[in-house]
């Protein structure tokens, strides 16, 4: 028992460093100017690496994805398998820029069937879930989508939205969210249900729903509280 204590440092020490060197080569797959938290950075990724993902805003330095103003219903959520070094991390991309990628019933669906996928594939290491579009990460429910609902629709609607998040706490395997922008609302509670958060400098987390006398419906507390600690 004695020595097994005595080992537990050493052993904390080498998972925080491998925890360090996962999101480190993850996160710098996500674009150029990725910082962690503490004294961790993210190397700047060569241009070239991003030439068919990325565009280069016209007259200034700022980098952007390209994306449409309109994307069908089918590419809302993009799945990416990466290759060669980083074969067996699987990148999840919201994209849907005219609805600052809020949680509608066909983004639910779409994410519910990628999850139920990946916790079975058995190739799979590590899942980012990110945006694919500039300066919002996600903006939580679609209320126009759900101010159309009658009164029978609007509770599956969240427990719908309530399950996906669960399915993603639940994966097994180690789980990152990639926050740029805007998260807020149920977009919060999405980045909560990952294992770690990566957050860019712009990024902007709130819950406000409340503001509207709505109680964060996807177990917001419970992962809140689990987060807190874990210190």
């Amino acid at each position: 028992m004695a020595a097994a204590a005595a080992a537990a440092p050493g052993a904390l020490g080498t998972l925080q460093a491998g925890r360090a060197r996962l999101v480190a080569a993850c996160c710098a797959r996500l674009g150029p100017g990725w910082r962690l938290s503490g004294s961790w950075t993210v190397p700047r990724v060569d241009p070239a690496i991003w030439a068919r993902g990325w565009t280069h805003a016209a007259g200034g330095a700022a980098w952007r994805r390209g994306y449409s103003s309109e994307v069908k219903t089918e590419n809302e959520l993009r799945v990416r398998y990466l290759e060669e070094e980083n074969r067996g991390i699987v990148v999840l991309g919201i994209n849907r820029a005219y609805a600052k990628n809020s949680l509608s019933t066909n983004l639910i669906k779409m994410l519910s069937k990628a999850v139920d996928a990946l916790k079975s594939d058995k190739k799979v290491r590590t899942i980012i879930v990110r945006s694919e579009v500039p300066g919002i990460f996600c903006a939580g429910a679609d209320l126009k989508e759900r101010v159309k609902m009658n009164s029978s629709e609007v509770g599956p609607f969240v427990s719908k939205i309530r399950a996906v998040i669960n399915e993603i706490a639940n994966l097994p395997v180690p789980t990152i969210a990639a926050i740029d922008g805007l998260a807020l609302g149920g977009g919060l509670e999405l980045a909560l249900a990952c294992d770690i958060r990566v957050a860019a400098s712009s990024a902007k987390m709130g819950l406000v729903e409340t503001k509207l006398a709505i109680i964060p419906g996807g177990d917001f507390l419970e992962h809140l509280t689990l987060e807190l600690l874990r210190g």
